[in-house]
């Protein structure tokens, strides 16, 4: 972890130099250079724990730091309605419960629901009678006893009426009613409906005694097993993704915990914000996780190989980066450290081509301390 100083100031530890009477500017510089080094002997070294080691070659990722939330796809969001309409007689569920599939979500009671079972029943009896005068005038036809138009009669009303039958066999289904076990004795003023999948209620919108018509939706259920991130990344940066990229994303309550991710779609529509929706995909389903929970994400962008340091040998002061130069027998130089992206305990180090600052040793451990006992020899100066 980079370590913030803010009582420390680069002109304290160069105020002797400063000091010195008409100096020519050259030697001011130089006076000042040799100013910001630390001097520590073998036994303060050992009780700092300083280490030194030289510039590693590590490869790092540019990582894309994006917002979204928790989300669930259209047909993972199932919204629960009665097609007849009706009164809800019975239900117990309250948002955040668990449901299973086939599991009784609520009782409905209506007249109308008395009424298409005593149509399909009163249809399926006249079906069998039309169904045997079909065949006798059939048969009647045949010999020439009936003519031809009380036969194609008959036959147009027992065809009209199986059309009715099924129809209405279709309208009980609706309702969960199985026509084939539907008799006198079976007639029921009230139905059940049942969960279509395995979830949680996510809404109710209905209570005991309310009456409902068929486009109201009484409850909400989610499917947890395809719950995925949502995340808004801005327009400029879209062009650094693309499908199967790996994401980790964590939940703004608990950023403790990782979900590895992957991008199965982004999005061709811009927002007026500037930015489009990514989808990802969970690469493991957690059923503890709820939608619309606000996520942070991280993004790879690429990954390439740089000069490292480990991050404990890069300090911050006064809002720059420093890192301590070893120059041999326990001195050690303080220098600015252009840094770059740091993953994995390892900052990478932005150094131009051929720079000297390549070659050196630096202490890769007790950075700090250094720092600490260079700040206590210019409080003593």
């Amino acid at each position: 972890m980079k370590k913030l100083i803010k009582s420390l100031s680069i002109p304290m530890l160069f105020l002797l130099a400063a000091c010195s009477s008409k100096q020519p500017a050259e030697a001011v510089e130089t006076t000042a250079a040799s100013t910001a080094t630390v001097q520590l002997t073998e036994t303060q070294l050992q009780n700092a724990g300083v280490e030194t080691g030289k510039l590693q070659q590590r490869p790092v990722s540019a990582v894309l730091q994006v917002n979204g939330k928790l989300d669930v796809p259209p047909q993972g969001l199932i919204s629960v309605s009665v097609p007849l309409g009706g009164y809800l007689k019975k239900s117990t569920l309250l948002p955040g419960m668990e449901v299973k599939k086939g599991q009784v979500l609520a009782v409905m009671e209506d007249q109308q629901y008395i009424q298409l079972q005593q149509d399909y029943l009163t249809a399926k009896t006249k079906l069998a009678f039309l169904e045997q005068e079909h065949k006798r005038q059939q048969e009647l036809n045949q010999s020439k006893a009936s003519s031809d138009k009380v036969y194609q009669q008959t036959k147009a009303d027992y065809q009209s009426q199986r059309v009715l039958v099924k129809a209405l066999a279709e309208k009980l289904r609706l309702l969960g009613l199985n026509p084939d076990r539907l008799s006198e004795s079976s007639l029921s003023r009230s139905i059940q409906l049942y969960s279509p999948i395995h979830g949680f209620v996510s809404r109710v919108f209905v209570n005991p005694g309310k009456y409902v018509v068929p486009s109201d939706v009484l409850f909400e259920l989610i499917d947890p097993s395809d719950i995925h991130v949502n995340l808004q990344v801005f327009e400029k940066d879209v062009d650094k993704l693309h499908i199967g990229q790996k994401v980790l994303a964590r939940s703004a309550s608990n950023p403790s915990k990782v979900y590895p991710s992957e991008i199965i779609y982004i999005s061709r529509d811009i927002a007026p914000d500037r930015t489009v929706e990514v989808h990802c995909h969970l690469q493991q389903q957690d059923k503890t996780l709820v939608p619309g929970t606000f996520v942070n994400a991280e993004i790879e962008v690429q990954r390439q190989d740089a000069l490292v340091l480990p991050e404990e040998a890069i300090v911050q002061f006064e809002n720059k980066d420093f890192m301590f130069a070893s120059k041999g027998g326990g001195l050690f130089e303080m220098v600015e450290a252009p840094t770059g992206i740091t993953e994995h305990g390892y900052t990478e180090l932005n150094l131009p081509p051929g720079s000297n600052l390549r070659e050196q040793a630096y202490a890769t451990k007790g950075a700090y301390a250094l720092l600490m006992k260079l700040k206590n020899t210019s409080e003593e100066e």
